[in-house]
């Protein structure tokens, strides 16, 4: 009987801590994930997110670089001590491709995100140890690059967080922002048109010989971005396509091209083409022919002035 019911009683138990050990308990700093394409690039972040709760964040002093575990100072963040940029595990931040950080160059892969506070300049790491709990194991011998910023006052922010501001065609700036305090630092790519004309020139030279995508892509490419150091090369794609078979979006490219150029006479005659040839599929190209008559307008309007 005794035998019996202790036997009930382990298999009750084991059966509860079962449960538990399957229970989703959310934590107190909530983890984000955010992430913004930058070029032909792309900037990962995770990090948990405290919130100020009243409490002191930054300004205090202490001798511990490394915080100890469980030690209570007498602010969150003290100045000349490594911290994990959020919460939890230590905060990382991915990079698809080489990037330069405010300037400085880093290699493209994940780290481990930590900042050392100071009362002006603040240290940003990017350390090779990307897998660690919060910032007491931290190792400078890791470190993959140092960044020195300065901290911006700004509005009041309860709830750590990371955001991209100012994305341009290649660069962005990073913000972390947290109670009073915002930290900005800028991330670039480098450059992308550079890369990305390369590309268009390698898969020009392979392409099939009826596979006119790679000169129509590359000429718009050139026309979108303003490349005018790479006009006439696009002028020479597009004419490429144009030669082995003229259609409406070849010849809206070469048209957008030279509006692009100031030959605004042409762009018009060669815009005409194109607009009677859309009139003249089955069905019309309705969204077409709406872009090349208010592409008209503007480039007679150019023409006239």
């Amino acid at each position: 009987m005794i035998r019996n019911i202790l036997l009930v009683s382990v298999f009750v138990f084991t059966f509860a801590f079962t449960g538990l050990a399957q229970l989703s308990i959310p934590r107190e700093s909530q983890r984000q994930e955010i992430a913004q394409t930058v070029g032909d690039g792309k900037v990962s972040i995770v990090y948990h997110r405290p919130n100020t709760k009243a409490r002191q964040i930054w300004g205090c002093e202490t001798k511990d670089f490394i915080p100890i575990a469980n030690n209570l100072y007498t602010c969150l963040v003290p100045n000349n001590q490594v911290w994990r940029a959020g919460a939890n595990e230590n905060t990382t931040i991915e990079f698809s491709r080489d990037v330069n950080v405010d300037g400085k160059a880093l290699p493209a892969g994940k780290y481990g995100f930590h900042i050392i506070p100071n009362k002006t300049d603040w240290i940003l790491i990017f350390s090779k140890d990307n897998d660690k709990w919060g910032s007491y194991s931290y190792d400078d011998k890791k470190d993959a690059l140092r960044v020195t910023v300065k901290p911006v006052k700004a509005p009041m922010q309860e709830t750590l967080v990371y955001e991209f501001e100012d994305v341009t065609e290649n660069s962005t700036r990073v913000n972390l922002r947290w109670e009073k305090i915002s930290v900005p630092f800028t991330v670039d790519t480098g450059d992308i048109h550079g890369r990305v004309l390369a590309q268009i020139r390698e898969a020009i030279t392979n392409r099939k010989p009826d596979d006119f995508r790679p000169l129509n892509a590359g000429a718009n490419y050139v026309r979108t971005f303003k490349l005018k150091a790479n006009y006439d090369e696009a002028m020479g794609w597009i004419d490429s396509s144009i030669q082995a078979k003229e259609n409406v979006g070849n010849l809206n490219i070469k048209a957008k091209l030279m509006a692009e150029m100031g030959r605004f006479d042409e762009a018009v005659v060669l815009g005409g083409k194109a607009l009677e040839m859309a009139k003249a599929m089955t069905p019309p190209n309705a969204g077409g022919i709406a872009e090349l008559e208010e592409s008209l307008r503007k480039w007679k309007a150019k023409k006239a002035s």
